[in-house]
């Protein structure tokens, strides 16, 4: 028909279904250059085999239609590249935490975590401190914020700390997947600096806390947690109060990575 591919011949040279192919049409995604008014056969031509494949092969890719079709329409090289750049860099990351969750499902599965565990009290202290109620899903890239803002703020203030960073988890943050978690630097009692932004001068309590180091992936700190919280249940110790995370730096303390975890766990 005018020179015209069937459907099923589209089909057979894009590896398309159908399917597929009524799908992308329904979307906006990829339009048939002729319906019969009659049938509603879908017909297309022959220049279009090559746009087909290239949307066979982004999506094999997981690129969400609607940003196939950002490619597909964008007016220049630059704004195509920029979302297929964008796109490639989000499946690395992905890979790479793939990558990461494999290898620790590994290490739990053949080599067993041996952590030692002591007690200590812990003094209170003054600090800076960003408090803020977060979803779990988002702790990560708000820990990394926080302790950004906290880091810029010591500086701007001409304070040295008086001890590593610590963040406080509340039961609640691990029950219900959401608390307010506490992001702090101690800071000298007697010197109070004026702060602005999310970040404000609070006292951080004493406590009596089970305490283990750990020295490894983030995916597998819950180990640590594990290992302290059965070293409390086996002391036969009543638990009670948030966890707290210390950090003690391996090199420069305002690397937010390069650091040795604590996990103090609350015993009455």
């Amino acid at each position: 028909m005018d020179g015209l591919l069937s459907i099923g011949d589209f089909s057979r040279m894009t590896f398309l279904s159908v399917k597929t192919l009524r799908h992308y049409h329904e979307v906006g995604l990829l339009e048939p250059a002729r319906i019969d008014d009659s049938s509603g056969y879908r017909y297309y031509r022959l220049d279009q085999v090559g746009t087909a494949q290239l949307i066979r092969r982004f999506r094999s890719l997981d690129l969400p239609v609607d940003q196939v079709r950002a490619v597909l329409t964008a007016p220049d090289d630059e704004s195509r590249n920029r979302v297929i750049v964008a796109h490639l860099e989000r499946m690395s990351t992905q890979l790479a935490e793939t990558q990461a969750r494999v290898e620790s499902l590994q290490r739990l599965l053949t080599t067993p975590t041996q952590l030692s565990v002591s007690y200590r009290d812990e003094p209170a202290v003054t600090a800076l401190a960003v408090v803020e109620t977060v979803d779990a899903a988002e702790w990560v890239p708000w820990w990394l914020g926080a302790f950004t803002e906290l880091h810029q703020a010591l500086r701007a203030s001409g304070l040295s700390r008086t001890g590593p960073d610590g963040a406080i988890f509340p039961t609640e943050a691990f029950t219900d997947e959401r608390g307010e978690l506490v992001a702090f630097v101690p800071i000298p009692a007697e010197a109070v600096p004026a702060v602005a932004g999310r970040v404000q001068v609070v006292t951080v309590p004493g406590a009596r806390v089970a305490v283990t180091s750990y020295d490894g992936p983030l995916v597998d700190l819950d180990q640590a947690y594990s290992a302290v919280g059965a070293w409390v249940w086996e002391q036969a110790r009543s638990s009670d109060g948030p966890v707290r995370e210390r950090y003690l730096p391996t090199g420069d303390p305002d690397d937010l990575i390069a650091h040795v975890t604590e996990v103090c766990w609350p015993v009455a």
